[in-house]
């Protein structure tokens, strides 16, 4: 097989905040006692067949993220080096030692057959140590993984067998790899991967009764409530803030009431109105939706309430202004706060009496609109400086729904991102893999000051920049920003090899020193200037001086103390 060195550098240890990482995919190193332990377990509560199952689709799913690293690496490699990516990685993944004993692989027509030794299979050796010699090969987790590397790199299905195993008396384990047809036993081998609906529970390892489970049962999906939904898709999040927000909008819906919006700017504040709307009784009429902000101060009131002929140079014709359009339906006025004074006049009489009256007319015109409010400024304190009527203010504030900030909503971050993964995948057409554990690292720290409308523009961005049939990384979504710091990879020796951090280059220094110097100054901007550059996100922000977060931490109060 090729050399290793490319793999190597693509394991990472970041000791400073306990990580390690694979190409961007996160790893741990765990105790071989301890899933034995696991698997004596899973032996035990399934029965050894759905413990067999249940760790070779484990394995598969390992192997299939693996492939995606082989033309990555690779790509312009002989077609048998670029396929030893996955053995190598089962070596350094201190799984097993692979010995390619032969090798069949033809992309263009589909043809797989190959035949692999192992030696110190994990798998063998720790189920020797609590079973004993066995009938049946055990090396369960690492077959799955062959299977779903295979299957991965091939593009279509491929299923190892275990030909000969330690476990079983055998000098070395040996697996054989088809395509799924080639096999006669293709449907048996597949079912092995199908997932178990109704796996029994049983008290012992030999066990066939099935036992009732000791837990409770697991809610069914229909009996969950259905999230809010507007005309694009439904509300995305389970965060307690978002539950909240959406269980009031719910208890809004079959109401009358007005409703007052508030949040910061991009929480989509527009998404739950129009989700209010389609959830109320006039979901079958019109949904109009205002920017206040972006209208005009001289064209608000003919916006809002209409126009009639003649009533000013330039209006040839009568017009109906936003509450008549959405008469029996609902009228959203997002930035409500910034409308001017003689727009909240009016706007307080259509509440009062549901009257609107067009600029140029002194007949009052019925409508009848659920009125739906929003902003993202503080509404009493624009009553106190004299900028919002308080009357006006009384009135929208009888049903506030507050909608919490991204950042607030950590659990909500990966959800929503994986959503919009998919939706921009489809919208411009690219097959990507889904998101590197870096990425999803980088995602839940960000501290979003753009919430859900700059979320949305970056995933879609990274959609662009992300290679076909690859993961998106972090560096996709924050180009601009350092992501890691690792401090350590491997060396070949298979000791650990600390990783230089990046040093000024000697002009930089030679222009630093050319001038007067303040070394402690000169720290305490620098600091100051990595926390503004990443929005007062420590961790981001230590990562870019090569600190720790505690460490950047302790010297920013340091700083600001002096």
């Amino acid at each position: 097989m090729p050399s290793d060195a490319d793999l190597r550098r693509q394991i990472q240890f970041s000791a400073a905040d306990g990580r390690i990482w694979l190409a961007g995919q996160r790893m741990v190193l765990m105790h071989v006692g301890s899933l034995g332990l696991l698997r004596r377990e899973l032996m035990r509560t399934l029965g050894p067949q759905a413990a067999r199952r249940l760790m070779m689709r484990a394995g598969y799913a390992s192997g299939e993220r693996d492939a995606a690293l082989a033309r990555q690496l690779r790509p312009h490699a002989e077609v048998s080096d670029m396929f030893s990516v996955g053995p190598q990685l089962h070596m350094l993944e201190g799984m097993v030692q692979v010995t390619p004993a032969q090798l069949e692989i033809d992309l263009a027509s589909g043809h797989f057959y190959g035949v692999f030794d192992w030696q110190h299979s994990w798998e063998a050796e720790i189920h020797l140590r609590d079973f004993g010699p066995q009938s049946e090969p055990v090396c369960w987790t690492l077959l799955g993984y062959a299977s779903g590397y295979s299957s991965g790199f091939m593009g279509r299905q491929v299923l190892f067998k275990e030909v000969a195993c330690s476990g079983c008396g055998a000098a070395h384990c040996r697996i054989k790899g088809r395509v799924l047809d080639a096999w006669p036993d293709a449907a048996e081998m597949a079912r092995d991967y199908a997932p178990d609906t109704d796996a029994p529970l049983s008290n012992s390892a030999g066990a066939g009764t099935r036992s009732p489970p000791t837990w409770p049962a697991p809610i069914a999906a229909e009996d969950l409530p259905e999230p809010p939904a507007d005309a694009l898709d439904q509300l995305i999040g389970r965060s307690i803030g978002f539950t909240a927000a959406t269980e009031l909008l719910r208890k809004a819906a079959g109401t009358q009431v007005t409703v007052l919006l508030d949040g910061e700017t991009g929480v989509g504040k527009e998404r739950f109105a129009r989700a209010l709307h389609a959830l109320s009784q006039r979901a079958a009429k019109p949904f109009v939706a205002v920017n206040c902000a972006a209208l005009p101060g001289d064209l608000v009131e003919s916006e809002l309430f209409g126009t009639e002929k003649g009533a000013y140079t330039g209006a040839d014709a009568a017009r109906a202004g936003r509450f008549e359009r959405a008469d029996g339906g609902t009228l959203f006025l997002d930035e409500v706060g910034e409308l001017p004074l003689p727009a909240q006049a009016k706007l307080l009489r259509v509440l009062q009496d549901g009257q609107v009256e067009r600029l140029g007319s002194t007949q009052p015109r019925q409508v009848d609109v659920r009125l739906v409010t929003a902003t993202h400024v503080d509404l009493l304190e624009a009553v106190r400086a004299g900028r919002f009527r308080q009357d006006l203010y009384y009135r929208l504030n009888v049903y506030p729904i507050t909608i919490p900030p991204l950042r607030e909503r950590t659990q909500d971050i990966e959800l929503f991102a994986q959503h919009l993964l998919q939706r921009f995948a489809r919208q411009h057409d690219r097959h990507v893999e889904g998101f590197t554990d870096r990425a999803l690292q980088a995602l839940r720290e960000y501290a979003w000051p753009g919430n859900v409308r700059e979320m949305e523009n970056l995933i879609e961005r990274s959609v662009i920049l992300t290679d076909a049939g690859t993961s998106v990384d972090a560096p996709a979504l924050f180009p601009q920003a350092a992501v890691q710091a690792p401090t350590h990879t491997l060396a070949a020796s298979g000791g650990l090899q600390a990783i230089q951090p990046p040093v000024c280059n000697a002009s930089t220094v030679e222009q630093l020193l050319a001038q007067p110097l303040d070394l402690q100054g000169l720290e305490h901007q620098l600091i100051e200037a990595a926390v503004a550059r990443h929005n007062g996100n420590l961790s981001a922000a230590a990562r870019q001086l090569g600190l720790t977060r505690p460490q950047l931490s302790y010297r920013l109060q340091k700083l600001r103390e002096s």
